[in-house]
């Protein structure tokens, strides 16, 4: 095998995962932090001269400017081109530009006033702002906390992405070298941090999530410790972004509701409601070729404006259409949540989302996994809110409705798509139908319903999340105590289903014999030799066993599995020794836009690792591996198609002899 080609000045083969540079003289590739080039400076140079061609050559040549209103600042200015959204012809002409006071949609509240009853009885429709945190349960650093306490909590190693804000691109550099540009007092370019997610780091011990934002997230309530899916980190987050930073018009991914606190600094809020018109309008912009140089504001009747100040805290509800400009220096915090109140806008969010093809990387992680377990554990609450004969309130009627319409177009969906987020322990199907019957029951018997619906449902609501957790704590525990790992009933079902499959095969084929003989002895009469039973067919007779009933099955399945468990290996192990395929392209995230620069050699990495997406923490499932119920299904498939090729096999052989 030939060894990999080295390059660079330290002499390493190549890693997609580290920005590389390629020398136009000797026309070698370097690592960008062997020769101090950052990924952002790169798009600036136009000739480049690495350290050992310098010397002959001389110095780097660089781009040369011709305008400052376009993301690429090399075209030369005729006064044609219209302006483009982050540059500073832009943001200037964004600051001395008047819009509608936000006071208009904004609530003011104290902290201790914004709870999870009080959403539930008046909704969360308009933005909240909170200027006295005490009571809304919010923990933070003091604002003396700075950028290099932000680099000693996390780690001056980890990459980020940041935002070159005149281009309205992103790259990726170490946070070290971000906080050495943000402290810096000559800074050649407006860089925006928006996405250090730090719930895995020292950081994370300092902050605490807002009550309601904790209380009401579904990734807190209903993500189950056990699944196959890796959990979304999306409530922490560390904002740093310089004077002029900006970031056009977006709604947060998957329609999460998303909070706010400026430690420092000042932020400043352009916001648009979330109407039918309005969506309709930002699903036509963000698609437009010309979108960077169009101002959305000006595409809908009222764009208003809200300065968030320092010490003040926003809670932006689910589906609000925002961009924010930082007039000065700032750091913040923030986080997304999914919730029960706005469920219908949470998945039209999420469709547009896929219309316009986002990249995974920017999308609410394993959207419609979390769907289906919430879909799961609002039956139960319907099911508890019957027996106690008290009506459920409209927002969660309405949400049910919109979630079973959208849980049946992703089952119709998963036919075509290869990778599935329908959770192992959930029957899609009859799930969907129970909802179903739930709803008609409501609507049947025309139970009615208040604005908030009645106390017994608030408590039966409470009532039912600290069951909930109470469950949790309790199956961790369990997971503690228990030192070997205990095979599930999936996996225990899996592999005896192999093992029944193939006996199967072997009953279908003495079926098979008596009609083959008798056909035979019609053919080629009594005394052939190819009427011989045992001729007929290889096998040896086999007794056939009587059919026990449905309780005897599932015991002896559990107990012949767990027997074979116990000596053979795991299901994954006995799939591969079957020698059957398996999903190689399951879970592989790939975006072009956001793909890692060329190899040195024009070729692609032999084994690229897949993007990392900040939320789940660069997670995946492994690669190969499918769901219980995916594997099950294939069991099926080849070993039908393979019983009867193996029987039509065997007659025609018989018969052409």
């Amino acid at each position: 095998m030939a060894a990999a080609p080295l390059y660079c000045v330290c002499q390493q083969p190549y890693d997609v995962s580290r920005f590389m540079i390629e020398c136009d003289i000797c026309k070698d590739w370097f690592h960008g932090s062997c020769v101090q080039v950052e990924e952002h400076q790169a798009v600036d140079i136009d000739v480049y001269h690495c350290p050992n061609c310098d010397v002959a050559h001389g110095p780097s040549l660089m781009k040369k400017r011709h305008n400052w209103h376009r993301h690429d600042y090399t075209e030369l200015d005729d006064g044609s081109n219209p302006v483009q959204a982050g540059t500073s012809v832009f943001v200037k002409k964004l600051q001395s530009r008047t819009f509608p006071s936000a006071e208009e949609v904004l609530i003011r509240m104290k902290g201790e006033h914004v709870t999870t009853r009080y959403l539930e009885r008046h909704g969360f429709n308009y933005p909240i702002m909170v200027t006295e945190m005490e009571g809304l349960g919010l923990k933070l650093p003091s604002h003396m906390f700075s950028v290099r306490d932000v680099e000693q909590y996390v780690g001056g190693d980890k990459v980020i992405d940041v935002i070159d804000v005149a281009r309205q691109a992103d790259s990726k550099m170490k946070l070290s070298e971000f906080i050495k540009y943000f402290t810096n007092q000559h800074r050649p370019k407006v860089l925006n941090l928006i996405s250090l997610e730090f719930s895995d780091t020292k950081m994370s011990e300092l902050v605490e999530v807002p009550d309601v934002a904790q209380k009401m997230s579904w990734v807190e309530n209903y993500w189950p410790d056990d699944s196959f899916f890796p959990k979304p980190f999306v409530q922490k987050y560390c904002l740093m972004g310089v004077k002029d930073s900006y970031t056009d018009f977006h709604i947060d991914f998957g329609g999460t509701s998303v909070w706010y606190h400026v430690l420092w600094g000042e932020k400043v809020f352009f916001l648009i409601k979330p109407t039918p018109t309005n969506l309709a309008l930002y699903e036509a912009w963000s698609s437009s070729s010309n979108q960077s140089e169009v101002f959305f504001g000006d595409k809908v009747d009222k764009c208003y404006k809200c300065i968030v100040p320092q010490g003040a805290t926003l809670l932006i509800p689910t589906g609000w259409i925002h961009a924010v400009l930082t007039s000065q220096d700032c750091m913040a915090f923030g986080g997304n949540f999914l919730h029960n109140l706005n469920i219908g806008m949470q998945i039209r969010c999420y469709e547009m989302e896929r219309r316009l093809k986002t990249p995974d990387l920017f999308k609410f992680p394993y959207f419609e996994a979390i769907c289906w377990y919430v879909a799961k554990n609002l039956l139960e609450m319907l099911k508890e809110l019957r027996e106690d004969t008290c009506p459920p309130p409209p927002y969660l009627v309405d949400g049910v409705k919109a979630l079973i319409g959208a849980l049946k177009t992703w089952l119709k969906r998963e036919v075509m798509t290869p990778n599935s987020e329908v959770p192992d322990n959930i029957r899609p199907n009859h799930l969907i139908k129970e909802l179903t019957k739930e709803i008609r029951h409501l609507e049947g018997c025309g139970a009615p319903t208040g604005p908030s619906g009645c106390l017994s449902t608030r408590s039966t609501l409470e009532r039912l999340c600290q069951a909930r957790r109470a469950r949790r704590a309790a199956r961790r525990l369990r997971e503690q105590q228990e030192d070997p790992k205990v095979p599930s009933n999936l996996d225990i079902l899996e592999q005896h289903t192999r093992e029944v499959l193939r006996r199967l095969e072997a009953g279908l084929l003495e079926e098979v014999r008596p009609t083959l003989q008798h056909k035979m002895l019609i053919s080629f009469g009594q005394n052939h030799p190819l009427c011989d039973a045992d001729s007929v067919l290889a096998p040896p007779p086999r007794e056939r066993p009587t059919s026990p009933s449905t309780q005897e099955a599932i015991q002896g399945m559990l107990s012949m599995a767990s027997e074979s468990w116990c000596q053979g290996n795991s299901s994954s192990e006995a799939w591969d020794n079957q020698g059957l395929p398996s999903p190689e392209t399951a879970f592989q995230y790939c975006d072009p836009s956001m793909s890692p620069p060329l190899h040195p050699s024009k070729r692609s990495a032999p084994n690229p690792p897949p993007i990392s997406n900040q939320a789940t923490k660069g997670k995946r499932p492994k690669k190969g591996m499918a769901t219980a119920k995916q594997r099950l299904g294939k069991i099926l498939k080849l070993n039908n198609r393979h019983s009867r090729n193996l029987t039509l096999r065997h007659f025609l052989g018989c018969i052409r002899v």
